[in-house]
């Protein structure tokens, strides 16, 4: 090559270089401050998750925002959070808003849980089957419950319309307590009460051993597996298998288009430390490999 195109090509990089205004992202992936929203459900997880993530991450701060899940996907579509937490994927007519707005989402199974049911001490239905649940739901079963959720918008409310209801109306005996504690604290405190509420809302966090214990102030309900014939609790080994008859996952979606902080911390939920986390406060984490073994209780004395 000769000296003058030396220079020539040497002039045109200084050219493109200086025509380059593009600013650097304000955020990376252990770096910087970011709002997301999360189903309020997960707040017991998901405080655990980032106190985690901030110790891990001096430089980063994640502004969680807990809402139900209705209104985490607006946060979404109106871009007041990069990422969100909740317990179903998009829809098609999500998908395809997300095609109209140029949005390319990405998402993931972080880890499942089970929606718990939960009665005064005093209750006498301890196990309860499908059509019971349903009956009890639409204001038909024997005894007269008054039900409680959390938030007319939340996923647990949607998933029970969805997976229990199917199409059936609720009873005009149903009702909402503004929080899952509200749920687990009116339950406690009403005999004819019935509350459905996020598994991290029932677990004993003071469990030393971690076993999935539940809390002492109101009863866990069996639910029938209609194909086992089993009567569950939503323990870890059952949510795992799904065999718990309300059994759902927890997924993030992202809609970074770079790798930015919201793409940092969802890969710290799927990775080791914070599946471990999950693992803790008694989900399934789906992203860890885990050995389910069946185990045997032995009486004999000794």
């Amino acid at each position: 090559m000769c000296i003058r195109a030396k220079i020539l090509l040497m002039c045109l990089s200084v050219v493109l270089f200086s025509c380059d205004d593009r600013k650097p992202p304000p955020d990376t992936l252990g770096k910087g401050e970011i709002d997301i929203s999360v189903d309020e459900t997960y707040k017991p997880v998901i405080e655990q998750e980032r106190a985690v993530f901030d110790s891990s991450f001096p430089e980063a701060k994640v502004h969680v925002h807990y809402k139900p899940e209705a209104e985490c996907f607006k946060d979404y579509f109106d871009n007041k959070a990069r990422i969100i937490l909740v317990t179903r994927q998009l829809s098609a007519e999500e998908k395809q808003l997300c095609e109209q707005e140029k949005i390319f989402p990405t998402s993931l199974v972080l880890a499942r849980d089970g929606i718990a049911v939960i009665l005064n001490k005093e209750s006498t239905d301890t196990m309860l089957d499908m059509d019971a649940l349903k009956g009890i739901l639409t204001g038909e079963y024997k005894t007269k419950y008054t039900v409680v959720f959390d938030n007319e918008h939340s996923s647990t409310v949607r998933y029970i319309l969805d997976s229990v209801l199917k199409g059936e109306q609720m009873g005009s005996n149903v009702f909402a307590a503004k929080g899952n504690t509200k749920v687990v604290e009116y339950v406690s405190e009403n005999p004819n009460a019935i509350g459905f509420v996020g598994l991290g809302y029932v677990s004993d966090s003071s469990d030393p051993n971690n076993t999935g214990a539940f809390i002492k102030k109101v009863h866990v309900a069996y639910i029938k597996n209609d194909s086992t014939g089993e009567f569950l609790q939503p323990y870890q080994a059952y949510i795992a298998l799904k065999t718990y008859p309300l059994t759902r996952n927890l997924y993030y979606i992202n809609r970074e288009s770079y790798p930015g902080l919201g793409t940092g911390f969802a890969n710290f939920l799927a990775n080791q430390r914070g599946q471990l986390v999950f693992f803790h406060a008694h989900l399934f984490p789906a992203r860890s490999e885990m050995v389910i073994r069946d185990a045997e209780l032995n009486t004999n004395s000794q």
